[in-house]
């Protein structure tokens, strides 16, 4: 059982996903440089703007952190799994992901800053 609540569970989860997705995002501007696109820009703008905004979000998810004294650190990595270590006001938990869980989130998160974020705007 958990001590951790799950709003906090929730942001340290994305103090794993979300530079996860800058590392993709950063990762496809690398490709679209190096493509034989005609028109790059805009592709190279919205990659831009996205991790903007996924650095912003990232910065408040970080500046939460602190204030309430959490932390996630990776501890172990296999084909399967990984063993995150969750530090929260002192107590500490070890929490499994399943890697293909990851990709899904990382992915569903990225789906949301590239398009789904301003559809949820209208």
């Amino acid at each position: 059982m958990t001590r951790i609540p799950e709003r906090d569970r929730n942001i340290m989860e994305q103090a794993i996903y979300l530079p996860m997705a800058l590392t993709i995002l950063n990762r496809d501007l690398t490709v679209i440089h190096n493509s034989p696109f005609k028109l790059k820009q805009p592709y190279l703008e919205l990659i831009e703007l996205t991790m903007t905004a996924i650095q912003k979000d990232l910065k408040e998810v970080k500046a939460y952190m602190s204030k309430h004294q959490l932390r996630v650190e990776q501890l172990k990595r296999d084909e399967a799994f990984t063993m995150f270590l969750f530090l929260y006001k002192g107590y500490e938990e070890h929490h499994n992901y399943f890697n293909p869980r990851i990709r899904n989130k990382v992915q569903e998160l990225m789906e949301h800053y590239l398009f789904k974020r301003f559809s949820s705007k209208l």
